[in-house]
């Protein structure tokens, strides 16, 4: 049996979860609240202060979606009762980030800065320590919009593995390689 799928999801005092026909979970809390189509097979048993996701058999089919649908609903509990933060540092000489509003604007060495627009779930903010690198600070209640947003930003500019120039999440350590050495004649 799935050892994620198995396991209860515990329920903060202030989230309501409903279940309307055709399996439409309803994730509410204080920051918000997100939806999130399940398989109908699945059963949800809401119990005191947990929530258990149950199949029917143990098809192949219906262990491949146990623990992805218990994963997904226990990322919109923690997304509408605490939040998700990701933060991205920008490496590199005269790399630069600016937000108006929605709008990232980014400067990475190309010949012209990088306009990318910023979904209005996202909460987005920039900044720029002196002689620290720029950080650009995603915040958002659904865990799946903010990683796709984040990998768009990354992908704008990969860290490359000589001098680590490029995107990198906060704390990422970048696999380096060794630079060529001049030979000896």
């Amino acid at each position: 049996m799935s050892r994620v799928g198995r396991a209860p999801i515990e329920l903060p005092k202030g989230i309501e979860i409903n279940v309307s026909k055709g399996n439409l979970v309803t994730v509410k809390g204080p920051k918000g609240q997100l939806q999130q189509q399940i398989d109908p097979d699945l059963t949800l048993e809401i119990g005191d202060g947990s929530l258990e996701v149950k199949r029917p058999t143990d098809q192949k089919r219906h262990r491949e979606v146990h623990g992805l649908y218990r994963a997904l609903i226990n990322n919109m509990v923690q997304g509408v009762s605490t939040g998700y933060v990701k933060e991205m540092e920008i490496f590199g000489v005269g790399f630069r980030a600016a937000n108006n509003g929605q709008w990232l604007e980014l400067t990475l060495g190309y010949s012209h800065p990088i306009l990318f627009r910023i979904p209005q779930e996202i909460k987005v903010e920039t900044r720029q320590d002196k002689g620290q690198n720029p950080i650009i600070k995603l915040e958002c209640i659904d865990k799946e919009l903010l990683g796709q947003v984040c990998a768009k930003i990354r992908g704008f500019r990969k860290p490359e593995p000589y001098k680590g120039k490029g995107i990198r999440f906060v704390g990422e350590a970048i696999r380096r390689k060794a630079g060529k050495t001049s030979g000896k004649k």
